[in-house]
């Protein structure tokens, strides 16, 4: 049983499974905006924040540290540095979003997602207040 083992293994092993999120994540970057299967686009979540993470401090071991995890991609890194980061200085996490899509993927019929970076100007959307409960009599 896999009871509290977390992550997905996305029929893959581990290096394979890391030369995957290290694609998708190049792409994403490059692209902002990426379609997958539903399943991966939930494991570059975790994966790419991180890296927005360590990506918005700026400084050259930071940078170093990105350009590693992307597997020496320098220009993907770049950009993730010097356009992406910025954009989320005042942030507290959260970067990306994950919206399920209504249809299938033709073939195997896999539940496809599209995974982005938010915006420029959007903002995290506070709770809306709860109404107290009336009181029946």
């Amino acid at each position: 049983m896999r009871h509290l083992k977390r992550g997905r293994k996305l029929g893959r092993n581990r290096t394979h499974r890391l030369a995957l999120l290290r694609n998708l994540s190049c792409n994403l970057i490059e692209h902002e905006r990426i379609t997958t299967t539903e399943a991966k686009a939930k494991e570059l979540r975790p994966f790419i924040e991180r890296l927005v993470t360590l990506a918005r401090r700026g400084d050259l071991h930071s940078r170093r540290l990105v350009i590693a995890r992307l597997g020496n991609q320098k220009g993907a890194a770049k950009k993730l540095v010097d356009e992406i980061a910025p954009r989320f200085a005042d942030r507290p996490g959260g970067y990306t979003r994950v919206l399920k899509q209504s249809y299938r993927r033709l073939g195997d019929a896999a539940p496809t997602a599209i995974i982005e970076f938010l915006g420029k100007d959007e903002k995290k959307k506070a709770a809306a207040p709860v109404a107290p409960a009336v009181a029946k009599d």
